[in-house]
């Protein structure tokens, strides 16, 4: 099992993804919005979702936890 975490603190302006879907290495799973910036946020592996711990307008920091994917 692998963790998508947040790149930078800011709020979760959407999710891209749901639990049990597929993704794919590279693909957008979520967008942060800090600074007035939209931040894509992209799997580094591929797999399916376990879990989303987020929601949208979820204030995150860094590090934290985004979704579990398992490979």
């Amino acid at each position: 099992m692998a963790t998508i975490t947040a790149t930078m603190a800011g709020t979760v302006l959407s999710l891209t993804v749901v639990e049990g879907a597929q993704i794919a290495a590279g693909q957008d799973v979520a967008v942060l919005e800090s600074m007035k910036m939209e931040i894509p946020i992209l799997s580094d592996f591929g797999g399916r979702v376990k879990r989303v711990w987020v929601t949208e307008g979820q204030f995150v920091n860094e590090g934290d936890p985004l979704l579990d994917v398992e490979e």
